[in-house]
């Protein structure tokens, strides 16, 4: 079996943890909103989410604005053949952050919320940095 670099394993495992936070986003909503809700076209005015959902959702969309980011780099660093060093210590910043970063946002706490988001788009710059 041929060896991954960190930058390909961390994007597999990604993949798993957008998975992770779509359904948080999909089961907090459709507690908020119901199964016939989930089940139907969605159409018309919807249910206000709640705290959680509310959370939930805004988590994910940030989680997605940085995603394109992380695959664009962590694809660049292997296709160049400059995996490893910085690019490996920013894939695994990004992706640690990116774990603690729900339940921080899930459970309102604010300023290590804060700390893990720039913590994360840090491993990115650490990436770039090795990519460039």
């Amino acid at each position: 079996m041929t060896h991954l670099p960190t930058e390909l394993l961390l994007l597999g495992w990604s993949t798993v943890l957008l998975f992770t936070y779509i359904m948080i986003q999909g089961q907090t909503a459709t507690r908020d909103r119901g199964l016939d809700w989930n089940a139907g076209s969605r159409d018309g005015e919807q249910k206000p989410l709640g705290e959680m959902a509310g959370r939930a959702e805004r988590a994910l969309k940030n989680f997605q604005e940085t995603y394109p980011v992380f695959v664009a780099l962590a694809l660049g660093l292997a296709v160049t053949d400059r995996t490893g060093g910085l690019g490996a210590i920013g894939a695994w910043l990004w992706f640690g952050a990116r774990i603690a970063y729900i339940p921080l946002y899930l459970f309102g706490i604010k300023y290590v919320r804060s700390l893990c988001w720039m913590a994360s788009i840090l491993g990115l710059l650490l990436m770039l940095i090795c990519f460039l």
